[in-house]
Formats: C-alpha cells, structure tokens, sequence
C-alpha cells in the first residue's frame, strides 16, 4: 500500500467535542497512517456541540488533514427560548414524559418531525457541493460518514451518486431501531420518512460498518450490501497509576439518561445500607458526566443522595482516571428491546481500567456477551435485584480483605490499534 493512499472521513463529532460520539474517529484517524493511509477529515466549523472536552485536541493525528465549512443548526435559535431544555435535548438527555416541560415537549416534536433524519439535515447540501471540487482536486477514490448525526449518510449518498465512489457507511449507533425515536413523537409520514431514508443509505453503501452483531441482524433484513462488526475500543491511556479510593465507591462514567435509571441497583443499595453498618459507612456512590434530574430525584427517593459525589462532567482523561481508581464501576443500558445491540463505548475502557464491571440491562445484550467472554465483571437483568444484591455484597466483602480484583482474558481484540488494522483489511476486501 501507497502512503499517498487518501481517504476521506465525514464525521460531526471532533475535538474540542466531548463524550463518547468523538473517540471512534478520532482514534480510527490517529492509526490509519500507521497502514498508509492519509486522513483527511471534514467536520463542521462551527458546531453546538453539548459537551467540550478541549483536552482532546492535543489527540489529533498531526498527519491528518482538518477540513470544514460552516453549519446551520437550530438548537441556537431554539436556546433563545430554553437553553437549559435545548442543551438537554442536543446532549441526548430527554426526560421522561411526566418530568416534559410543555416547551420541551414542542421542541422534541419540531426536532422528530421537521429535521428529518436529524437536525443537522442542513449541511447536507454545502457539504456536498463543497466536498464534490474537494474530492476531484485531491483525487480521493474512497470516503466514509460516520453517523449518528444520520444526516452525514446522506451527503455519502449524493457523493456515491454523483461521483461514483466507494463510500462506506459507519453506524455507531442504529438509525430507526434506537431508543429516542420513540421519544419524538413521530407522525406517520415522518417514521415513512426515516425508514425510506434508511433503506436508501443501506442499499446504495459500497460497504456498511456497524458496532454491534444485533445491528448487524437488523440491517441484513434491510440490504444484502456487506457489513462488518467493528467495535468500539480502547487505547493506551498514559495514567499514572494512582491508589484505589478508600470508600467503597461504585462509579458511573458517562451520560446517566432518566430511561437508564435502574431503581433495583437503588433498591439493592438501600437494602444494604440498612442491614450493614459497615457498609453504609464504607459506601460511596460516584458519578461523573450529565446525570438527569429524574435519575437524581430518584437517587433522594431511595435515600441515597448524602452517598453520592456527583463530580459533573470530567475531561476525558480526568474521568479515565477516576475510574481506575473506583473499586466498582457501573455500566447501565436501557431496558428494551431496542438496546440489545447498543455496546456503550465505555464498556472497552471499564475493560482495561483493572476494576469489576456491575452491569445491568435487556437479557441478550451484545455488551452482557463481552462481559461473560473476557471475565470482566457480572450482568444482570432488571428482575435479579436479590443476585445484584448479593454480588455487590460479595464484592465489599473482597474489598473490606483488600482482594477486589478482576482477572480479564482476551482484550487485546479490542486495541484502537487493532481494531484499525479490522478496518484496513475491509476497506481492502473486494
């Protein structure tokens, strides 16, 4: 392979974006030179992002070549009226219906019904036009968008359309089947609208990538177009290795959503700080990143609240550290059939942090296989409160004798690295 071999990557999230949305690319872009290839990424100029993390621009490949041009999104009109709603809503944090402003209610529906697929529609068009001039003087033969925003596939689409190339789709997470669309309040002509999109970007794809073997069922049913299952991953983190925190602290890293709010991990909680003094005097109960208020509210509900060190958003390295540092961390997934195929990118860091993963949700989940696979931790569905329970009773046992570890096998498959090499060799397979 040719070092001058170019690719062209379209993705929204990039640094100075936080949360998980950035780190796919970002890392993909930092090791493709090492297979020959030359990235040259376009991102947007101006972007809402909901979270910074200006750390992260210290990450980019400095053999990546940057291009952008400017968007229009509507969530800076619609801040005028609510910020805090709107900032809720971009961030992927809806609260659930009985906690909906009237407000909040009438932006998720104008977001549903009239950004379709999603709303950064309005870059479709200029990134196209731009990109088209971009690809010729620059002799570009293969592109990738990364979605979501959805909105990307689309200027894929036209591209592959106008000019022929091979374009492969990347899912980071489903289109149709993922959990939110039934929070937008959709009419019958804008589900028409989103499905007919879908299928479009699905059977006009050179190739697709998804995250997950669910995704990957799901999408079959829709084109015959091949599809790989390329995971996200984690990368050589440069921690200093610090001491475990001295309380028994279970720590969730990451958006906390009010649909992922698991009242039988509080019921357990709660039923162990009343029958162990010990415990209650030991337990701590960490979060780090946007938490909703219905999650928070619930958290008082079972009296928990005077447990929690709510330590808000956290740069990315700030928040890696963290973790390593807990004696348990939590990872949390809806409890629907639309989430058994959603693999939370912070499942490959919770795998190398050294630490036992408690984690809950759908029975089938593609991240519960991970788990069980490379020894990691333990899962549970949402009606084995008294396993849970006990499994986090066993685990303060362990820690109260110093002995809490965790002996995981298999998770070199998961390396940025490696998982950069998965790629190359499908973006060469005829």
């Amino acid at each position: 392979m040719k070092p001058s071999n170019k690719i062209l990557i379209i993705t929204y999230y990039w640094p100075p974006a936080g949360g998980p949305g950035v780190q796919r690319w970002l890392k993909f872009v930092k090791y493709l030179p090492d297979f020959g290839y030359e990235p040259h990424v376009y991102i947007p100029q101006n972007p809402t992002y909901p979270i910074l993390d200006e750390k992260l621009k210290a990450e980019v490949s400095s053999k990546a070549i940057i291009i952008s041009t400017k968007i229009k999104e509507p969530y800076g009109m619609a801040s005028l009226f609510s910020k805090k709603d709107t900032q809720k809503i971009s961030a992927g944090i809806i609260p659930s219906k009985k906690q909906q402003s009237l407000l909040a209610k009438l932006l998720l529906w104008i977001r549903g019904n009239f950004f379709i697929p999603d709303a950064r529609v309005s870059w479709v068009k200029p990134s196209v036009l731009y990109l088209k001039k971009y690809i010729q003087e620059n002799q570009i033969e293969t592109i990738i968008t990364s979605g979501p925003p959805h909105s990307l596939h689309l200027i894929g689409l036209e591209l592959k359309q106008e000019l022929g190339l091979e374009w492969i789709a990347d899912f980071r997470d489903p289109w149709t089947t993922i959990g939110y669309h039934k929070e937008l309040m959709l009419t019958s002509r804008a589900t028409h609208k989103h499905l007919e999109l879908e299928r479009k970007v699905l059977q006009a794809a050179s190739k697709i990538i998804v995250t997950s073997p669910t995704t990957k069922r799901d999408f079959e049913k829709i084109t015959s177009k091949p599809i790989a299952v390329i995971t996200n991953g984690y990368d050589v983190e440069n921690i200093p290795k610090t001491p475990l925190d001295e309380k028994f602290t279970l720590a969730h890293i990451g958006s906390f959503l009010s649909e992922r709010n698991p009242r039988i991990l509080w019921k357990a909680l709660k039923e162990l700080i009343k029958e162990n003094k010990d415990f209650a005097t030991d337990f701590q109960l960490k979060l780090i990143g946007k938490v909703s208020q219905e999650v928070l509210e619930t958290i008082e509900e079972f009296k928990l609240s005077s447990y929690v060190n709510n330590l808000g958003y956290l740069s990315h390295l700030e928040a890696v550290t963290h973790q390593r540092k807990s004696q348990l961390v939590l990872l949390i997934e809806i409890d629907s059939e639309e989430t058994r195929g959603i693999i939370p990118g912070k499942l490959f860091e919770y795998l190398v942090s050294d630490r036992p993963i408690i984690a809950l949700g759908p029975m089938g989940s593609d991240f519960e296989e991970i788990i069980k696979a490379t020894n990691t931790g333990t899962f549970f569905a949402y009606d084995e409160k008294n396993r849970l329970k006990e499994t986090i009773f066993e685990h303060y046992l362990l820690f109260k004798e110093q002995d809490l570890k965790v002996y995981p096998i298999g998770l070199q498959q998961y390396s940025r690295k490696n998982l950069t090499k998965q790629l190359v060799d499908y973006l060469q397979k005829d």
